[in-house]
């Protein structure tokens, strides 16, 4: 389905792939230059995940961040790489490696999440 593209939609895609790591929904909120409602952002948001612009990241502590697609097309949707949550600053970035799960027959994966809680190495130096 064609979605129409707002200045809203177009300004958080701008801001997502401007990002250093993947946001959160009140990262995006705090950082957009424009006033845009809280349900506003959370439905453009879940919008970009459903047309696979933008992949969803499940913190171990149930927060959600939201980081661009940058290497999946249509026919190769894959989110299949672990990500690290740092635990002071918050940063959520993709780790380069795959993930490779075997599943018994006849099952086939749609998504695995897999996240890695620490200190990043900007937090990690200043801890010392």
């Amino acid at each position: 389905m064609q979605r129409r593209n707002t200045s809203s939609s177009t300004a958080v895609f701008d801001l997502l792939k401007a990002a250093d790591g993947a946001l959160s929904h009140e990262m995006v909120e705090s950082r957009l230059r424009t006033s845009v409602n809280r349900s506003t952002v959370y439905r453009i948001l879940n919008r970009f995940v459903e047309d696979g612009l933008v992949h969803r990241v499940v913190a171990a502590d149930g927060r959600q961040y939201f980081a661009p697609c940058t290497d999946c097309v249509p026919e190769r949707h894959l989110h299949d790489h672990p990500h690290f949550h740092c635990v002071s600053c918050e940063r959520v970035e993709c780790l380069p490696q795959e993930l490779h799960i075997e599943v018994p027959a006849g099952y086939r994966t749609a998504e695995c999440t897999t996240t890695v809680s620490g200190y990043c190495s900007d937090c990690n130096t200043a801890k010392k």
